[in-house]
């Protein structure tokens, strides 16, 4: 196993509690699923159960650290330019439906530049991670982005919107969770990954996986950490990706 900083440390430790809590209830979503009120304000708890925990954990280790969340919105504390971006349930409707793909999302960004990246698919036991300049780690072993060159054999994730854009110029998937899809770039299951209007605790870890890994990630530096148009894949295809969806 490769050495890990103390944040990854804490952030692991954080995932990992509050994977307990979406196993148990991804466990009651059969029962939901027939219920007359449905799972929605379930997994809305879920949700907010998760970010409490993950929020709780980090901020032991790191008292003056800020937070970007998916639920809460923006934590402001004392360090402002330390800030935390996480979101609880990436893929909530697959967990609303009782489909088992979906992961928690965390990363650390200091003075605007992401330092630690983080995704745990609990029900797979997957871990992927990334720190800046230390490469990208699955379960403990280093990956690279795919060495595809040929567009014909390579495999493309999007949200519904890109997936009807680019078929059939590319083989696309639309899986319903973005911080999977970005990872499974970093880590050469998936070739590239484009969506507009995107948020940061969506993609934030999985920008600096697929970095690490040796992929190309669009600039989202223009872009406020809302609405962000992301493009990323193998550096192979990277101008070949965006040749294709030029007016997406």
């Amino acid at each position: 196993m490769n050495s890990i900083s103390p944040n990854l440390n804490i952030m692991i430790k954080a995932c990992e509690k509050a994977s307990k809590v979406i196993i148990r209830d991804f466990g009651e979503i059969e029962n939901l699923q027939v219920s007359k009120k449905g799972p929605r304000d379930f997994v809305t708890k879920t949700d907010k159960k998760v970010e409490k925990i993950l929020i709780e954990e980090l901020s032991k280790a790191k008292k003056n650290y800020s937070f970007i969340t998916e639920e809460s919105g923006i934590i402001k504390n004392t360090n402002e330019e330390a800030c935390w971006i996480i979101d609880p349930i990436d893929g909530t409707i697959n967990f609303m439906h009782g489909i088992p793909h979906f992961a928690i999302s965390i990363a650390l960004r200091i003075n605007d530049e992401l330092k630690s990246g983080l995704i745990f698919d609990p029900i797979k036991n997957e871990i992927f991670y990334a720190e800046k300049n230390s490469g990208a780690y699955f379960n403990n072993h280093r990956v690279r982005v795919s060495s595809k060159i040929d567009l014909e054999e390579c495999l493309f994730s999007s949200n519904s919107y890109g997936v009807k854009f680019a078929t059939p110029n590319l083989n696309m998937r639309n899986t319903g969770c973005a911080a999977l899809d970005l990872a499974y770039v970093g880590s050469g299951r998936l070739d590239g990954f484009f969506h507009n209007k995107i948020n940061i605790w969506d993609i934030a870890a999985g920008i600096l996986i697929i970095d690490e890994a040796g992929g190309k990630v669009s600039d989202i530096s223009a872009f406020k950490d809302e609405a962000i148009d992301l493009r990323a894949s193998n550096s192979n295809i990277y101008k070949k990706m965006l040749e294709k969806i030029k007016n997406f």
